[in-house]
């Protein structure tokens, strides 16, 4: 047996046997040892026909200590005497004494007993999966039927038995001890590269046929993707052959531009004139390991950074007056790129490797002076700031002005706002765009410029965006750009915003302690037990550790319990069968949203327990490890904007309702609409097809009729209606419990997508994922069969059965953002002493239980019965 495994648990290996030798030409056998092959097969065929008749007849446990009477055969046990016998089987005496009397008193009929038990010998045979790579070794080179038959039933016969009786009855025992590795490689070796190593294998008498080279010969080729040091395991049956275990190191491959990435790194850079700026660049290869290098490399050599300067009136041809300095940190193995600017301006900076941009290495620069740089930080420093700047609108909402507009723009830590000042005294709110990553500003804009100024836009993904020139563009810039990173602890990437946010959200909390509280409520009645069991209930009570009891039931609390009760009361609010939430479509995968057209049982204060619910998931998931709580929904976008404040618009549509985005609102995009007949309202209509009332989408909607220079609006007065205005409401009551444990301002650092993910988790169960990340406790050959059948079966699972299994062995559906390597516990699998009972679970400690089985059909349906019957309810532990 050949395995392989890394001394970090984390990363594994790829191999396979590529070649043994080969069997077209074995030689004869001599006569002596073709007779003693003859006698082994006779007795080999005498005691698998006594184990046949003695397993027919109940009595297949006494076996072994039939064989310490000399009961070989089936002849031997019309000799065996009532006295030995009676010792023997003990309480079994009387059955014997039955059975051996139904036995046949002529040699014709004990012949024709001995040729039916021999068929079920062989029609039962199912051990061939049982055997190790080594025995199949010889099973390849064996010419006798017999032979082969020995080794299907060999494990049924003797499985405590030092050498197999494979290798008894052959005489060709393989000899461990004696068996030598060759590894055709020097160390250390290169991630990616197919490596290959021999194993010379030592036995009594030739193997493989006449090549010499190719005798008793079995080579080996892997992959290796992940570097660190591996343990390779060259295993005869379960002995070692000499050497092994080997340790091997591999190192990790040259820079690719692909993966190397500038760490925690954003969209815009702000830095000063005359003061170096250090960006952090992490190399790394391939296969993602960071890149190491030695004394004679040059971990700097083929990156290329492009710096250009922003704007219509700037030579393009020019050389960007700038300095550039690559340098390599050895104890961090990470590449600083330092830039400095002699003065003030905007610039656009891409960086490469070997003529490859990187990742995330295209971004702009904002320079600013010395003393500019010095208010702008002072700015965003303050805690009550009053920031505003001129400016002048030339295009909005699609449309460009004649004569631009003056504005003035106002930045706060929350959002940029653009007004106009009517008589140059009272403000006109124009447009807002929230302070969050999905807000852009652009600014080359090379065909446009006015009063010797560039213009830019600002662009937030859903409203039309709009074109601006102002002498402070710089300024404003820098200003949202810093608010923004304040805001969002320094970095665009979801990972360090997550970060960032669940440390906000222990520190808010702080000073609410995670005691236990105590809590039953009943499982027939489980929104409205667990709405009374917590209505009163302050802020420091929401961040206590609940600990659930279900009300009959005598399961005790160690976590397992609580997930579950989290999962269940998810489905009670979130489930779009139960009315509080409803999707579009009827598709088993559509999104779900706010009701407002829900039961009258079912009132506003179920959206504000919902929102709880979601905070205390959320909280629950910022302290970490087994704390870590996911919400078991599918929001809709718009909804998940809608809590983040952002504004709802026509796109929305093409996944929170596909029906009507096809049928509908995709028409009228790649149509004229002029013949339409279309005016700003919205009809709405029952099931029969009746027409309710007519809404207008906009004041005197009814009489403004949509153009295609106003479609545009029209759908975005669509969404708003449709998605947003419906549930005011419910949205407002469902944030007021949000907030009550997650500030607003934390939940804006994200958008929808990222919102769905920190508190879903991902809905794409991987298997390798799952086998990189887990835990097997078991060393024995029963269980590491039973292992190899548990792979093979989840392999072929569906999407529902994975969420199954991690719903039975977890508790929950659903898993963390980082996939089942941040799961904690980790998910074990471990072996249980008994035989053909149903697998269960520890959800407590992500725990599988696999008992042993006969066959692999047995174990398969057994596993997939207890998940799909056994993920609800809890008996004592």
């Amino acid at each position: 047996m050949l395995t392989e495994n890394e001394t970090n648990p984390d990363v594994a290996g790829i191999s396979s046997l590529a070649s043994c030798g080969e069997v077209d030409a074995l030689p004869e056998l001599p006569a002596q040892d073709e007779e003693r092959l003859q006698r082994a097969a006779r007795l080999l065929q005498q005691r698998l026909v006594l184990r046949q008749w003695l397993t027919d007849h109940g009595l297949h446990s006494h076996y072994q200590k039939l064989m310490q009477m000399e009961v070989m055969s089936l002849e031997d046990v019309y000799w065996v005497e009532d006295n030995a016998a009676r010792a023997a089987l003990g309480k079994d005496l009387q059955r014997w004494m039955q059975v051996r009397q139904t036995l046949p008193t002529s040699k014709e009929d004990l012949e024709t007993l001995k040729a039916d038990l021999w068929s079920a010998v062989v029609k039962n045979s199912q051990h061939q999966d049982a055997w190790t790579w080594g025995e199949m070794l010889v099973v390849s080179v064996s010419v006798a039927g017999l032979v082969t038959l020995a080794a299907m039933t060999q494990p049924a016969l003797a499985p405590e038995a030092k050498h197999s009786l494979l290798q008894y009855v052959t005489g060709k025992y393989l000899l461990p001890s004696n068996c030598r590795v060759h590894f055709g490689w020097d160390e250390p070796q290169l991630v990616g590269e197919t490596m290959t190593f021999t194993v010379k294998i030592a036995t009594l008498i030739e193997l493989g046929g006449t090549d010499p080279l190719a005798a008793n010969t079995a080579v080996v080729k892997f992959t290796v993707r992940r570097a660190g040091q591996y343990e390779i395991a060259v295993l005869i049956g379960l002995c070692h052959v000499h050497g092994s275990p080997f340790l091997k190191n591999f190192l990790p491959g040259p820079p690719d531009p692909n993966k190397t990435v500038f760490v925690r790194q954003s969209s815009t850079v702000v830095c000063t004139a005359g003061i170096a700026y250090s960006m952090i660049i992490e190399p790394r290869d391939e296969y993602n390991n960071l890149c190491i290098f030695g004394p004679g490399d040059k971990p700097t050599e083929g990156y290329q950074v492009n710096i250009t300067q922003i704007g219509n009136a700037i030579d393009k041809s020019a050389v960007t007056n700038c300095s550039i300095k690559l340098d390599y940190d050895s104890p961090s193995q990470r590449i600083h790129l330092k830039v400095s600017f002699p003065k003030g301006s905007c610039y656009h900076a891409t960086v490469s490797l070997d003529g490859l941009q990187l990742q995330n290495g295209d971004f702009d620069i904002i320079v600013l002076e010395s003393n500019v740089a010095k208010m702008v930080h002072s700015n965003v420093a303050s805690k009550d700031p009053n920031i505003y700047y001129a400016a002048k609108l030339l295009s909005m909402q699609g449309e460009k002005f004649s004569k631009p507009k003056k504005v003035v723009c106002f930045i706060s830590p929350k959002q940029l706002t653009i007004k106009e000042y009517l008589l140059r005294i009272i403000p006109k709110r124009l447009v807002t765009f929230r302070l969050c990553p999905s807000t852009k500003f652009h600014f080359d804009c090379s065909t446009n410029q006015y009063d010797g100024c560039d213009s830019f836009f600002i662009d937030d993904g859903c409203q039309p965006p709009v074109e601006l020139i102002s002498l402070y563009r710089d300024i404003i810039a820098a200003t949202f750009t810093l608010f923004l990173l304040k805001n969002i602890g320094g970095s665009e990437t979801f990972s360090d915003k997550q970060d960032f946010f669940y440390h906000e959200v222990r520190k808010h909390h702080q000073k609410h302690y995670h005691e236990k509280l105590s809590m039953k409520v009943q499982r027939d009645k489980l929104l409205e037990s667990s709405m009374k069991a917590t209505k009163g209930f302050s802020v420091s009570d929401w961040c206590r550790n609940f600990e659930i009891s279900f009300q009959g039931e005598q399961g005790v609390d160690w976590g397992g319990v609580r997930r579950e009760w989290f999962e269940l009361i998810c489905v009670a609010l979130f489930d779009s069968g139960n009315g509080l939430f409803a999707s579009f479509g009827e598709s088993q995968q559509a999104l779900v949203h706010p009701n407002s057209k829900r039961s009258s049982h079912l009132k506003l204060k179920h959206y504000e327990f919902a929102g709880r619910i979601v905070g205390k998931c959320l909280y629950e998931s910022a302290l970490g490890g087994s704390y870590r709580q996911l919400v078991r929904a599918r929001f809709t976008r718009s909804f998940l904007a809608q809590i983040i404040g952002l504004r709802v618009h026509y796109k929305y549509f093409e996944q929170d309702d596909p029906d009507l985005y096809l049928s509908k609102i995709k028409y009228i995009l790649e149509n004229d609409v002029e013949e339409m007949e279309l005016y700003f309202v919205e009809e709405e209509y029952d099931k029969d097809g009746q027409l309710l009332k007519v809404a207008e989408l906009i004041p005197g909607g009814s009489k403004i009729r949509v153009t295609n220079e106003t479609k545009l609006h029209y759908l975005d007065a669509l969404a708003q209606h449709r998605l947003a205005r419906s549930i005011r409401n419910e949205v407002e009551y469902f944030l007021r419990g949000l907030n009550e444990l997650i500030p607003d301002n934390l939940l804006g650092i994200f958008d929808e997508n990222e919102l769905e993910l920190l508190l879903c988790g991902t809905d794409e169960y991987s298997v390798a994922d799952l086998r990189a990340h887990h835990i097997a406790n078991g060393r024995s050959p029963e269980f590491l069969r039973v292992l190899d059948w548990f792979w093979t079966a989840v392999s072929n699972f569906t999407q529902e059965e994975m969420a199954r299994l991690l719903q039975f062995t977890t508790g929950c559906s659903q898993l963390p953002p980082g996939g089942f390597q941040q799961l904690s516990p980790r998910f074990q699998i471990t072996a249980v002493p008994t035989f053909a009972n149903l697998p269960t679970a520890h959800t407590c400690f992500n725990q599988l239980c696999l008992p042993d089985y006969e066959c692999y059909d047995h174990f398969e349906r057994a596993l997939l019965l207890a998940i799909s019957e056994g993920t609800e309810g809890f008996g004592m532990i």
